[in-house]
């Protein structure tokens, strides 16, 4: 018998140990992220939101700084400064209305607390008066004072955030004319630092577009919600609107959590299920046209997400982050997908990401190139 070969076996094992600690590092390096994530989050958060609304507004920034007054053109300093005026009074105008619909919707509460456990278990009546009995004990159980004075102070938690946001964004225009002389100078290679910057427009465009689509369909939801309740004559008819605008950003869940709580106030205010479930058919109804017919046909080939990538990175960010990593979820993996896209050993993930297992092309760069160059 021949005697194995002791260099090649030491090789195998070198290599075999090798793997071993490569995989030991990421596991370490990715539970030091994720403490990371989870330690600074509302830093983080506040930075995200930030880059989100920078990249919001530079396309306007340097369509704004390339027009003529007369002979003279706008400076980059000025429109700069003009942008970060508008974002400061449009978040900190956003944030009021959000905290007075979230005040109303409290002091209403307040006023149905009473009745609001019975309306509720009245809802499972179907399944017998002692699984009904069951959720009327367990509700009138809960102390609903104090749950409400938490969501009161988490509420006023997105005032400071709107400050947070206001302050990175503003420091995010002062670093902008700089940013493509710190790429190139960080890289070192012209050709590469101009590839890595078509790959940072290409994701500023997508997310940009993402957010007009979502922002024009959840502005349009929310109206016909709030004309619905008006119509009905509820009481939060405002609120529900303004709430179902909000949650609309999140994916898949959001319009669920709206469409329950339509259901559930009105069903606490009317107290009859025939209107309440006249109520949530229209509000069904408005939510499947609106996110399942016209918002697909909006977004478009490019922006065609793998549900399924969809629920995973709502679930993630959602745990790390909580509510706002779930507006956050969809931008943050439309960022993934095309960075994923033009990394060779990381394509297959943006293939996994995208619906259709079409990720973004090199010829699709080179078109957004043309688009940017004529723009």
């Amino acid at each position: 018998m021949n005697k194995p070969d002791r260099p090649a076996l030491m090789s195998a094992t070198s290599t075999d140990l090798q793997r071993i600690q490569t995989g030991a590092l990421i596991i370490i390096a990715f539970a030091v992220v994720l403490f990371l994530l989870v330690q600074a989050r509302f830093m983080l958060i506040s930075l995200a939101s930030a880059i989100i609304l920078f990249s919001l507004t530079s396309d306007i920034i340097n369509f704004i700084a390339r027009q003529r007054i007369g002979p003279f053109r706008i400076p980059n300093v000025v429109a700069s400064l003009v942008a970060v005026i508008l974002i400061a009074t449009a978040l900190l105008t956003l944030t009021s209305i959000l905290l007075a619909q979230v005040n109303t919707v409290l002091v209403t509460t307040l006023s149905y607390a009473e009745r609001a456990p019975s309306a509720v278990a009245s809802l499972f009546s179907f399944m017998g008066p002692k699984t009904e009995t069951a959720i009327l004990n367990s509700l009138q159980s809960v102390n609903l004072s104090s749950s409400l004075r938490t969501m009161a102070g988490q509420a006023g938690n997105i005032t400071q955030g709107t400050v947070l946001v206001i302050l990175f964004v503003g420091f995010l225009f002062g670093e902008r004319i700089w940013f493509g002389t710190k790429l190139h100078n960080f890289i070192g290679d012209r050709a590469q630092a101009e590839r890595v910057g078509r790959i940072i427009s290409s994701i500023i465009h997508r997310v940009n577009y993402y957010l007009l689509v979502k922002t024009v369909i959840s502005a349009i939801t929310g109206a016909m919600v709030f004309v619905v309740s008006k119509l009905f004559g509820l009481e939060l008819a405002t609120a529900l609107g303004v709430i179902t605008f909000v949650l609309n950003f999140i994916p898949n869940v959001g319009s669920i959590i709206a469409t329950a709580l339509i259901a559930l106030v009105a069903h606490v205010q009317l107290g009859d299920p025939t209107t309440t479930g006249i109520i949530f058919l229209c509000s069904s109804v408005i939510q499947f046209v609106n996110g399942n017919i016209i918002d697909p046909l909006l977004m478009g080939r490019a922006l065609r997400l793998s549900a399924f990538g969809i629920i995973l990175s709502l679930a993630f960010w959602g745990a790390v982050w909580g509510i706002p990593g779930m507006f956050l979820s969809v931008p943050i993996m439309v960022m993934l997908m095309v960075v994923c896209s033009h990394v060779p050993a990381l394509r297959p993930f943006a293939i996994l990401l995208s619906r259709e297992g079409l990720p973004e092309s090199e010829k699709m760069l080179d078109q957004q190139r043309q688009h940017d160059l004529f723009s």
